[in-house]
């Protein structure tokens, strides 16, 4: 029978290795679809092929069940004839019923043979549905797996990708080119600036500013440590500001000084006459 044919060529699609098929195939997941596309159609064609069949059946039952009415009637008609006395006409009639008889014995056959290889049909009608829909669990099993294994492949090409070392490499080289372009600038700007106006002139006020920084600075020292010598005018005026009054006195602590002088030194000065010692260089001078 057609519809036999078609479920065993959807046997041998279904039975096929999906597995090697995917391994064959430059996408897996087309390949699959493809395939569920096909057996979709065969499925299709199976339905339409068993239904084909399931038609035959019932019109084998009609033709049965039409028969053995015939029969019946032809029946009917012999029990008119017996009843008329006609007996002849009793006998056509049991032969007619004879014949319709023996007619629905055959499709009865036939219908018995197809009610049963309909009801087989339609088995294997549900069994290929549910391997379709099985087939359909696996393609998505399948697709996830897939899709697993390029995100795995992704990232393993990635991580060999960090191993390359080569745009660390160019990160480095270029850090080196911009301190040397900073380095340029750094030059240019001093170059521009030794460059700018009267370059003599900068030259000795920068001598200058940094000589008399420096001789603050030992002035300053020197001040600190009591060594900076007066000129000659000043010196009663730095011996009188170096002494102390009785009160500075009284308030200093044995060991201090003030101005430089020692509490010993300040006790000598005040034993001293100023007054005559200021003759003394006046004379002098």
């Amino acid at each position: 029978m057609e519809a036999m044919g078609i479920f065993s060529r959807l046997g041998t699609l279904i039975k096929s290795n999906l597995n090697d098929l995917i391994t064959k195939a430059e996408d897996p997941e087309k390949m699959l679809a493809q395939v569920l596309l096909e057996m979709q159609q065969q499925l299709v064609e199976a339905k339409k092929a068993v239904a084909v069949a399931i038609a035959d059946e019932k019109k084998l039952q009609k033709q049965y069940v039409s028969e053995t009415d015939k029969a019946k009637e032809w029946e009917r008609k012999a029990m008119v004839a017996v009843r008329a006395g006609d007996d002849s006409l009793a006998r056509q009639a049991l032969g007619r019923k004879q014949e319709h008889e023996t007619i629905a014995t055959q499709f009865q056959q036939q219908w018995i043979s197809q009610k049963q290889a309909v009801e087989k049909l339609k088995d294997a009608l549900r069994l290929l549905n549910n391997k379709i829909e099985e087939a359909k669990r696996k393609k998505n099993i399948l697709i996830a797996r897939k899709k697993r294994a390029e995100a795995q492949q992704q990232i393993a090409n990635t991580m060999q990708g960090l191993g390359d070392t080569s745009a660390f490499d160019t990160f480095d080289r270029m850090a080196e080119r911009i301190q040397l372009m900073e380095a340029e600038a750094e030059a240019g700007a001093e170059l521009a600036g030794e460059l700018s106006g009267d370059t003599l002139e900068s030259k000795f006020l920068q001598l200058e500013q940094a000589g008399g920084s420096e001789d603050d600075a030992l002035s300053e020292l020197k001040a600190k440590m009591g060594l900076l010598e007066a000129p000659k005018g000043d010196s009663a005026k730095q011996l009188g500001a170096g002494v102390a009054t009785k009160e500075d006195k009284s308030d200093l602590a044995p060991g201090s000084s003030i101005g430089g002088l020692t509490a010993e030194d300040l006790k000598e000065l005040e034993d001293l006459d100023l007054s005559e010692l200021e003759g003394k260089e006046a004379k002098k001078a």
